[in-house]
């Protein structure tokens, strides 16, 4: 199966639509603490859905992994778990320097890190993206995508700015541009880990396709190990705040304690790939009386439903990056682009922007326009190389 651009935009826009929409099922999610959804959530987004999609796609998934080189399998899981704090200073970030300015500084790092560093480390990106056409066409969408993710943090600066002051106030509590900073360049660069656990899993690929399995599935063997580190990092996380808000008899009981911690004490600390809208992330937080019946059946399904929608994102971004030619490091660009796009789109959908005025809309509306351009440069920068070689 040869390399086809166009069909590898569709898939990661495929990505980018799941990555965007998760957070859907987890508003049904009703009187569970934070960590306690997530954490289910997360065995169907690490552990679950991985494997299975990987044994049922792939060939001979547990011989792959037998004879997958021991450093391709231990860099993978280990930048895995990289990516996985990654996401926990994410959420301190959001703290420091609220949502819009956090998630753009964030994200534009992640953007930045994730596409250019893999080519960079393999000795490519003079020759192969600087001294070639089609790959200076795809180095000028990644900026191009840069600068979309700006104008996404600037549409958010400019929507808080409209806030009264007490709710700026309310919305940013802690507010520390340094320490923000900080935390957001770290949360960035950590975040990024997850296209170079991808990118050192690729002798597992190469084994995936020496098994039979197809070119387009052969990614799924690596996802099964780089979100084990994920579910590592997790795991750890939501245990200890099961323990420290006393929130563990949630998996078993269908009735509230009245030691449960308010939903909204816990921030929502999804990694800054998930990059949600904000209303995505303000569930339902009604008071909760001690005795209530809670609906286990409903919250387990909601949750394992949004952590599969949460899986998706990067099943088609295996499939995505199987079809950008030797300019796979641009998936990542495409991937965060396409993000940003349907979560900004979620958002509108959910009124996030109503009451906004006139220049924060027309930002947004900007920022919509130069990322869906900026997946287009890409695109058209892989067209060319593919063009080139055949």
């Amino acid at each position: 199966m040869g390399s086809n651009p166009l069909l590898g935009v569709l898939f990661h826009w495929l990505g980018g639509l799941a990555s965007g929409s998760f957070y859907v099922p987890f508003r049904r999610v009703k009187n569970w603490a934070w960590e306690t959804y997530w954490l289910v959530g997360g065995f169907f987004s690490w552990i679950i859905a991985p494997w299975i999609l990987a044994c049922v796609m792939t060939n001979d998934l547990s011989g792959v992994l037998h004879e997958a080189p021991r450093s391709s399998v231990f860099w993978a899981y280990t930048f895995g778990v990289l990516w996985g704090i990654g996401g926990l200073t994410f959420g301190l970030t959001m703290r420091y320097l609220g949502m819009s300015l956090g998630m753009a500084v964030a994200l534009g790092y992640t953007a930045a890190f994730g596409t250019l560093i893999p080519p960079i480390f393999r000795g490519q990106f003079t020759a192969e993206v600087l001294g070639t056409h089609s790959g200076r066409t795809i180095l000028f969408g990644v900026l191009v995508c840069l600068f979309g993710i700006a104008l996404a943090g600037a549409a958010g600066i400019s929507k808080e700015h409209e806030m009264s002051e007490a709710a700026k106030r309310a919305a940013i509590k802690e507010f520390n541009l340094k320490k923000g900073l900080f935390l957001a360049t770290f949360s960035g660069v950590m975040s990024a880990c997850f296209a170079y656990g991808l990118a050192a899993g690729d002798p597992i690929k190469a084994l995936a396709i020496h098994h039979g399995t197809k070119t387009l599935w052969q990614g799924l063997p690596v996802l099964v190990i780089l979100l084990l580190g994920g579910f590592t990092t997790n795991f750890i996380w939501c245990a200890l705040l099961n323990i420290r808000n006393r929130t563990f008899y949630q998996y078993f009981s269908s009735r509230i304690s009245d030691q449960q911690s308010a939903r909204a004490s816990e921030p929502i600390l999804e990694n800054a790939t998930d990059a949600p809208a904000e209303e995505m992330a303000e569930l339902s937080s009604e008071p909760s009386t001690t005795g209530a019946k809670v609906p286990m059946a409903s919250n387990y399904f909601f949750s394992a439903l949004a952590g599969t929608t949460w899986y998706l994102q990067f099943f088609f971004y295996t499939m995505g990056e199987t079809q950008m030619g030797r300019y796979k490091f641009s998936s990542w660009t495409l991937h965060m682009a396409s993000i940003i796009i349907f979560s900004t789109l979620w958002g509108i959908a959910l009124k996030e922007w109503n009451g906004t005025g006139p220049r924060t809309k027309f930002l947004v509306a900007c920022s919509l326009l130069v990322l869906v351009g900026s997946t287009m440069i890409v695109g058209y920068g892989n067209y060319l190389a593919v063009s080139a070689v055949s």
